[in-house]
């Protein structure tokens, strides 16, 4: 993956700096295919790894991706048990090649309420990759967008109080999850669905948004592009005027 990102100044990379993907529809997927939901969550982490890749190649340098929300808990058990070990295996399988291609993996929200020997793998993976020089990797697991705000807000409190009377937008962000990364530039959700789900609510102030039906487990290669292609013709505004 890293030496092949520092050609083809025509790439996508050189205007898009930062992705951000809701990955739903897993279960939809299975379900229709007359599987269990655990086997539509295991065809996403295919997938994931096959968006990983292509979006290195294409010479972005942060990627985020929105695996277990703070509100995913409620499902049943069984379903949440099955993620958690799912993750688990993730890392063990995946992990070596991470960490061989550079990629600097990160994970957002709450480690805390998670299995134990997952974020023992967690931590393991993130020191693992640290020195990576290439993709920036976000997991969002067991994150909440409301939760990661609350967070810092409690953060400051507990450990700068003072800096309330001169609080800014660059001075709040540096206790977000996502400190010293850009904001994404594009928001991309799989699954049909046109909404938010409590994902990087104060990063996403001026990001484009982008929706497609297409399940998660089905989403390729060719759409992805298409997601690049359609960012390209958008005129982004932050609020002025064009």
């Amino acid at each position: 993956m890293g030496k092949e990102r520092e050609g083809n100044n025509d790439r996508i990379g050189a205007i898009l700096k930062h992705v951000a993907i809701i990955m739903d529809g897993n279960g939809r997927w299975a379900e229709k295919q007359g599987l269990p939901r655990l086997e539509g969550h295991k065809k996403g982490v295919e997938v994931i790894r096959n968006i990983v890749y292509e979006t290195s190649e294409s010479g972005i340098f942060f990627l985020t991706l929105y695996a277990f929300s703070t509100e995913n808990w409620r499902r049943p058990i069984s379903e949440v048990q099955g993620l958690m070990k799912l993750f688990k295996e993730s890392i063990d399988k995946y992990g070596e090649e991470l960490v061989k291609n550079k990629v600097r993996v990160k994970f957002l929200g709450r480690k805390d309420g998670l299995p134990h020997n997952l974020i023992s793998q967690m931590n393991d993976l993130e020191k693992s990759t640290i020195g990576g020089e290439g993709l920036n990797l976000n997991f969002a697991i067991n994150y909440g967008g409301r939760d990661e705000i609350l967070r810092a807000v409690k953060d400051i409190y507990d450990h700068n109080p003072s800096l309330f009377t001169s609080l800014s937008e660059e001075s709040f962000g540096s206790y977000l999850d996502t400190k010293n990364q850009p904001d994404p530039d594009l928001l991309i959700r799989t699954g049909g669905e046109k909404r938010i789900s409590n994902f990087l609510l104060w990063q996403i102030a001026y990001t484009e948004l982008w929706f497609t039906s297409t399940l998660w487990p089905d989403f390729t290669i060719e759409e992805y592009h298409q997601a690049f292609q359609d960012f390209k013709e958008r005129k982004r505004k932050f609020g002025g005027r064009v």
